[in-house]
């Protein structure tokens, strides 16, 4: 397991390990059509490839998240990332994004979808815009 503690008492970890679903609840999902339960939230963490977790060291409450499902090998697509409103503006989910892109360095493609308001988030930290297609069902 990868903990490391850095400046604001954050503590980054790549598992799920001692993460209940009490340590979730926080309004994770702001502005989704359908936000994620907790207990969906907690599937999509332990399903995914690979995770980092943001985690306040005084609370033990999940502030942010980061998922990537990947074949290892070739690609690997960010699905998620997320950082609780009250924690936004603090580097976090530059953090969360600095460590998958370190982590997955080696990979010829490291893609995900974005909204444009959000691209110059992902280009400050090295990513480029690209064309996609995607489908959505909202009523899952």
């Amino acid at each position: 397991m990868d903990v490391r503690k850095i400046e604001k008492a954050i503590v980054y970890q790549t598992t799920t390990e001692n993460i209940t679903p009490e340590k979730l609840k926080g309004g994770f999902c702001v502005g989704w059509r359908t936000p994620m339960t907790i207990e969906r939230h907690m599937q999509v963490l332990e399903n995914s490839d690979y995770i980092v977790l943001a985690i306040d060291s005084d609370s033990g409450n999940v502030i942010g998240f980061i998922t990537v499902i990947t074949d290892f090998v070739q690609a690997a697509f960010i699905p998620l990332l997320e950082v609780l409103p009250e924690y936004q503006n603090q580097d976090i989910g530059s953090e969360l994004v600095k460590r998958v892109l370190a982590r997955f360095k080696d990979l010829p493609a490291i893609d995900l979808m974005c909204d444009a308001n959000v691209q110059p988030f992902y280009a400050k930290l090295g990513m480029q815009p690209a064309v996609g297609m995607i489908v959505r069902n909202y009523s899952v």
